[in-house]
């Protein structure tokens, strides 16, 4: 119970911070009224200027895939906010990637316990996907299932990290469920992500 709580309120937090980095602007660098309507006119994370805190990164560049039941969605950093992010909660530290479309109805979290390390297989300690038909109800959501057999929630595995211009990159695999009841099925999901900051 502890961990589907914390999961939800974790991708919550996720998706929060990559809404709040989208939308910050650095107003000492504004110049005039027409910089701010030509920064807001474009929807760009490079159109803007990303205040980054240590250890938080939005892509400016790169894809973020996501397999489920057959279909795969590919968010795009170009078009699309992708954060990758560290998050400290007293002792216990976890590492995430979140994302939300250009459109605001899809958004994908995926998150481990531990820091972020190259050539290391972290086991997944929250996710969820969700789709959107309006801003009052959810069409679809999946979540981290409890069920998925022998505590096994899967893997991120890190190919890179914070290197040059280099945020992540690396492929996951975790199960998610449309509910949190027993007997419902779970599916498992894959994917990879490049992501960069320019």
């Amino acid at each position: 119970m502890i961990r589907t709580s914390f999961t939800k309120w974790f991708v919550l937090l996720s998706l929060s911070i990559s809404v709040a980095l989208t939308s910050c602007q650095k107003d000492e660098e504004v110049k005039d009224i027409n910089a701010v309507k030509t920064a807001t006119s474009k929807d760009s994370v490079s159109s803007v200027n990303i205040i980054n805190t240590p250890g938080n990164f939005l892509a400016g560049k790169g894809t973020l895939k996501v397999t489920i039941e057959d279909s795969t969605y590919t968010f795009d950093a170009s078009q699309d906010s992708i954060a990758f992010i560290n998050v400290h909660n007293g002792d216990d530290k976890y590492f995430g990637i979140t994302a939300i479309n250009k459109a605001h109805n899809m958004s994908f979290g995926i998150s481990s316990l531990g820091l972020a390390s190259v050539k290391n297989s972290s086991d997944v300690a929250g996710s969820q996907f969700l789709f959107k038909v309006d801003d009052k109800k959810p069409l679809l959501q999946y979540t981290l299932t409890r069920y998925a057999g022998q505590q096994d929630f899967g893997k991120i595995d890190m190919d890179q990290y914070n290197h040059d211009n280099i945020i992540a990159k690396g492929t996951f695999f975790t199960f998610l469920a449309k509910d949190d009841k027993s007997d419902s099925p779970f599916y498992r999901v894959e994917g990879s992500f490049e992501l960069q900051l320019k």
